[in-house]
């Protein structure tokens, strides 16, 4: 996971699905560890750990890649260290799947 200046006071937050420690976990779980997957990771984050989130940044994921943007570094530096710690932790990302009711990340 990277956070990138791509024009002045303009940044994205990026990831390249696949790349995780987590995958293989994602996958034993049912879901599919794309752009699509870590969009939804993102939006539960956010609903459920730090709502001052919504609506400061932007998401243009795909299923090769994970990114949100926007003006506010601040925000994506925020996000960035959630989903960090759900990236590095297998043991969060388990429960994050059960905690999410069994919504497809892949919708």
């Amino acid at each position: 996971m990277r956070l990138i200046e791509t024009g002045t006071g303009q940044f994205s937050l990026l990831l390249h699905a696949g790349t995780t420690s987590v995958d293989e976990l994602i996958g034993r779980l049912g879901r599919t560890p794309n752009g699509y997957f870590w969009e939804d990771v993102a939006h539960f984050l956010v609903d459920t750990q730090d709502t001052t989130l919504k609506g400061r940044f932007s998401y243009d994921s795909e299923a090769g890649m994970f990114c949100a943007y926007g003006e506010d570094r601040a925000a994506l530096e925020a996000l960035a260290a959630m989903m960090s710690a759900v990236i590095a932790d297998e043991g969060r990302m388990r429960l994050l799947i059960e905690a999410s009711n069994g919504s497809d990340p892949d919708d």
